[in-house]
Parts: C-alpha cells; sequence; structure tokens
C-alpha cells in the first residue's frame, strides 16, 4: 500500500513557472516525510475564500501564496503571526486541527542574503519597485534588519502604492514615487530591489524587460540590485548590473530561503537547504540549456 500524504501547494495565478514544488518535493524525499507540493491557480480573486475552505474540508496541510493573493487571504484566515500581521501580507498558511493560521517567511527570506551587506546599507537610502506583499515584506525587512535612511517605492500606480501601506504602522519610513521618475535619487540607493513580476520566464510579462530604464546609467559599481524574479536566474536587470560591477542577488536565494522557513512550519523539521540548492540550480541550468 502507498504511504498516505499530506498535500501541500501554493496558490497564485498563472504560477506553473514555480520552482516551489521542486523545492519542497526534493526536500521532503530527502528526509522521507510524506508530504507533496503541487501548484493551485486560482484565476479570480473572488474564489480565494471559497478554496480555501475547501482546502480546510479536504485536510490540505498548507499553503505557499504567490502574487497576487498574499493581501487577498488575510480575511480568511483564523490567526495570523507577528510578522504578517504587522504588513497584513500572507505567504505561509498552515492548516491545523481545523484552524487557518497566516504566516510570513518572505521577511527574513528577503533579509538573508542581503545581511551580509548590512553595513553599506545602515543610513543609506534603498529603493524597491512594486506595491504587493512582495514590496511590503521588503520594507520591513530593510526596516527590521538594515536601518535605513528612507525607503522609497516606485510604482507605476501611487495610489495602488498608497492603499499597500494602508494599516502598516511604520510607513513615516517610505517615501512613494511614481515609476516614471527614477531619476538622480534612484542612483544614490545603497539597494535596489525589483519586488514586480517583470522579466519574469513564462509568466504574463515581457522576460525581456527591466523594471528599472537600462539606458540612463541608474546603476553603478557599489550598489546592490537585487531581483526578487527567480526565473530566469539572471534577469535583463541582474545582467545590466552585472555589467555595471554592482553587487546582485538573484530572486533564487529568497525563494530557497523563505521555502526553507515555510518548510519548517509545515513539517517541523529543517529543510536540507544546500543538498536542495543543488538540485534546483541544477534543474534550472538544464532548463536554461533546452
Amino acid at each position: 500500500m502507498t504511504k498516505t500524504r499530506k498535500i501541500l501547494g501554493l496558490i497564485g495565478r498563472a504560477v506553473d513557472y514555480s520552482w516551489s514544488p521542486l523545492i519542497h518535493n526534493t526536500a521532503s524525499e530527502l528526509l522521507d516525510l510524506p508530504y507533496y507540493y503541487t501548484i493551485f491557480n486560482i484565476a479570480d480573486p473572488e474564489m480565494i475564500g471559497d478554496a480555501l475552505r475547501g482546502a480546510k474540508a479536504l485536510g490540505i496541510a498548507g499553503f505557499n501564496v504567490t502574487i497576487p493573493y498574499k493581501k487577498t487571504v488575510v480575511p480568511f484566515l483564523d490567526e495570523l503571526s507577528t510578522e504578517a500581521a504587522t504588513i497584513g501580507a500572507v505567504n505561509t498558511i498552515i492548516i491545523r486541527d481545523g484552524k487557518m493560521t497566516g504566516h510570513n517567511t518572505d521577511i527574513e527570506g528577503f533579509a538573508t542574503p542581503l545581511k551580509p551587506y548590512a553595513s553599506l546599507i545602515e543610513g543609506k537610502p534603498v529603493s524597491v519597485f512594486g506595491c504587493g506583499g512582495a514590496a511590503l515584506a521588503a520594507i520591513e525587512a530593510f526596516r527590521l534588519f538594515f536601518s535605513p535612511r528612507k525607503i522609497m517605492v516606485y510604482a507605476r500606480d501611487p495610489e495602488k502604492a498608497t492603499a499597500m501601506l494602508d494599516g502598516y504602522e511604520y510607513k513615516e519610513l517610505v517615501t512613494i514615487c511614481h515609476q516614471r521618475l527614477v531619476e538622480e535619487q534612484l542612483r544614490s540607493c545603497a539597494v535596489m530591489v525589483n519586488a514586480t513580476p517583470i522579466g519574469t520566464k513564462g509568466g504574463n510579462n515581457d522576460q525581456t524587460e527591466s523594471i528599472v530604464p537600462l539606458d540612463r546609467e541608474l546603476i553603478h559599481k557599489g550598489q546592490i540590485v537585487y531581483d526578487m524574479v527567480y526565473n530566469p536566474l539572471d534577469t535583463p536587470l541582474l545582467l545590466e548590473a552585472k555589467r555595471k560591477g554592482a553587487t546582485t542577488i538573484s530572486g533564487i536565494e529568497m525563494l530557497i530561503g523563505q521555502a526553507a522557513l515555510s518548510f519548517a512550519l509545515w513539517t517541523g523539521k529543517a529543510m536540507p537547504v544546500e543538498a536542495v540548492k543543488k538540485v534546483i540550480m541544477q534543474e534550472i541550468k538544464q532548463k536554461e540549456n533546452d
């Protein structure tokens, strides 16, 4: 007889490109744990409530949550962890004993690869492109771990960026800028972060695009350019940053970092990060060569 497995999954929209199933299923296999992780594409935000109620009825063990539902799921949960409540966004849901609890592992997952550069960030301006749950996680990570002088948020729709900060206790740290105005201020930033899907391979976006205009000489040596997009590993933004001599951080670092924290919450076990990362990198390189 086959062993009964507990189901985990990713809630998002058009996210078949995600590496999360490979990450979590590899970890479960390495540790011989009875979990199976899959993708749940939900086309309409109005279906989120039904999806979560159904998951509870079916005994699903938990979810990750990604674009565009990190804030959408919040009203349907029974409890929020402290970090999730602080920013009003959830990327990890645990379903246990009939109760759904929301966590946010994006905050620490985002911060982990940046921590070696903390002394270069303290007291300096940083910038975040985006106005969703991922952007808010980056903002909170900067506040908690890096103490920048200010956080500039660039958005195509400043009103949406303002709405993102509703209920956020530390909104005075944030300056919202229209994305058209990426000029001298951006050049002074210690860190640039892409918290949008722009540049994703296999998503609904043009993977040849960059959220930062590449024809304005805005990126230079001494900066850190952090792209949350993880597929492909080298986005147009990161390739340009490397050409300019900037330090680059790929979204795969954040993806694995937050995944390890989610995995521990669901299973009570530490993810074998290095072994998982080796498998993921091999798979990514093989896909890129196909």
